[in-house]
């Protein structure tokens, strides 16, 4: 019965999973973490482009 419950414990199978699932969600956590902090800068270059490609002229500023 020991022996089970030590084979319970030891056994590592499964674990690649989790530490490639703590990963993913880490990466998920920090793009959107960038997304909220650079999202005026983002959208305002994003606008600029718009407007060149269109035609129309927006400075791009600097916060």
């Amino acid at each position: 019965m020991m022996e089970l419950f030590k084979g319970l414990l030891m056994e590592e199978e499964g674990q690649g999973m989790t530490e490639y699932g703590l990963v993913l969600g880490l990466l998920v956590v920090v793009i959107v973490g960038a997304f909220v902090l650079f999202g005026p800068q983002i959208e305002a270059l994003m606008k600029a482009i718009g407007d060149q490609v269109s035609g129309t002229t927006t400075e791009i500023t600097a916060p």
